[in-house]
């Protein structure tokens, strides 16, 4: 049996450049959507100082990655809904399609499958 070596945490959940979006340019949407770094890391529950980190090429933990991709999931869906200037409204907002919880509350404990169900249920209601 080969002898595994034990790599810094940065290099093995660091992104591989070959995914298809980096997370330093979802980072760079995200500021781009929300007008600055430091608001991306207040909607993340994070330090400014990670996610410019992020943006220039740092390591990312796994926890961290999971809720960046869905942060970014969730401002692209309900912007693509809705006029973009509400989508930090819906994020926000309370939501009944989330039990009354913030949809950005759901997205910092990092309930996927509760976030795309209300995004479901928004897209319901943008078609009716």
């Amino acid at each position: 049996m080969p002898i595994r070596r034990k790599l810094p945490q940065q290099f093995v959940l660091r992104y591989d450049w070959s995914m298809p979006v980096a997370v330093a340019q979802k980072v760079a949407a995200l500021a781009e959507d929300f007008g600055s770094m430091r608001r991306v890391a207040d909607a993340l529950g994070v330090d400014a100082a990670q996610v410019s980190r992020w943006a220039h090429g740092g390591g990312i933990d796994a926890k961290n990655a999971s809720r960046l991709d869905l942060l970014e999931l969730a401002v692209s869906a309900v912007a693509r809904l809705y006029d973009p200037t509400v989508v930090e409204d819906w994020l926000f907002g309370m939501n009944p399609a989330l039990a009354d919880r913030r949809p950005i509350d759901v997205i910092r404990a990092g309930d996927m499958s509760a976030v795309l169900s209300a995004i479901r249920a928004e897209e319901g209601e943008s078609f009716a």
